[in-house]
């Protein structure tokens, strides 16, 4: 088994504080919101899994055949000795990239970032027995505030997957992808992982699947409020909501109060007032064209290298470089 760290920059303590101050930020706001990191509780990630699964997810899938058909290329014109994942989970797709660079015979050293303790250790724990070649950093952080903690040394490649960039709205994905390039010597890659601008046919049914799941998993945080901020949320009294916006290309869940109700949040001693209709959002997903996301990442700093796409032209993975 290779040599696996871990380094710990963010306790649960501390999540748990900055889910305090989120939590009465957005349900004491018009219109309330809630931040999509909140989703992932056990129950949460065990949903989003089978989400994954779901005919109408295409996603995940899509993401997976293009790594499986580029991870060679990619591997090749990165050159990385050093693969480091944000968000990374359970490094599932990304065992695709390590075979590449292994492969490649450049990559030594693999760093996955996320802010759970527990889901990290047996992710790395994981990929260290599957990869004794490979030197295991996991580190435990919130990759929207804490990117300095990522380990300098060898030529890099950051990876975010998952299309998760898109939940970060315009002006926070300036700032975050300004910071990736602070962080990025000139030479050293970024690869993203986004979804496209498609019909809103195709994209609803994404976020509002036929067998529910999506809308489980949507009510599933106000459970996760009541269990971690002693809230005492009806999750049963809230319909799941997937909309498109057309203006800002991203599609939006929301929960929406079925009648009028009160709230009391015990660890912040607030009571939150919900009237019938009255929604919080709950995710934001962006999506973008190759145009548009590469003249983001130009004003970041970066050059787009590479693009890959699917036929469909749903999703596409963006290999960048830093100038």
């Amino acid at each position: 088994m290779s040599a696996t760290t871990l380094e710990v920059h963010l306790s649960p303590e501390q999540l748990v504080d900055d889910m305090r101050t989120e939590v009465r930020a957005g349900l004491t706001t018009d219109p309330k919101w809630l931040s999509p990191k909140w989703f992932y509780d056990d129950l949460g990630s065990a949903l989003f899994e089978e989400i994954t699964a779901l005919p109408e997810y295409y996603p995940t899938r899509t993401e997976r055949a293009l790594l499986t058909a580029h991870a060679a290329d990619i591997a090749r014109r990165a050159g990385a000795e050093v693969l480091v994942e944000l968000g990374s989970g359970s490094s599932e797709k990304t065992r695709l990239l390590l075979d590449a660079g292994l492969e490649a015979g450049t990559l030594h050293t693999y760093v996955p970032q996320d802010v759970s303790i527990g889901a990290l250790e047996a992710a790395a724990d994981a990929v260290a027995r599957q990869y004794p070649a490979l030197e295991v950093r996991g580190v435990v952080s919130d990759f929207t505030g804490s990117l300095e903690h990522l380990p300098r040394g060898g030529r890099r490649m950051i990876a975010f997957l998952g299309g998760t960039l898109g939940n970060l709205v315009p002006d926070e994905r300036a700032d975050f992808l300004a910071r990736i390039a602070a962080v990025l010597e000139s030479g050293e890659h970024l690869l993203l992982g986004v979804g496209l601008v498609v019909d809103e046919s195709v994209v609803v049914p994404a976020y509002d699947d036929a067998a529910g799941v999506t809308a489980r998993f949507n009510r599933n945080v106000l459970d996760v409020l009541n269990h971690r901020l002693g809230a005492d949320f009806d999750s049963s009294r809230f319909r799941h909501v997937a909309l498109w916006d057309p203006h800002n290309e991203w599609i939006e869940m929301r929960l929406e109060a079925t009648d009028d109700m009160l709230v009391h949040i015990g660890d912040l001693d607030i009571d939150v007032p919900f009237h019938a209709g009255e929604q919080i959002r709950t995710e934001i997903s962006a999506k973008f064209t190759a145009a548009g996301l590469a003249a983001e990442l130009d004003r970041a700093g970066f050059d787009v290298e590479q693009t890959y796409t699917d036929e469909g032209r749903l999703f596409a993975l963006m290999l960048a470089v830093r100038r």
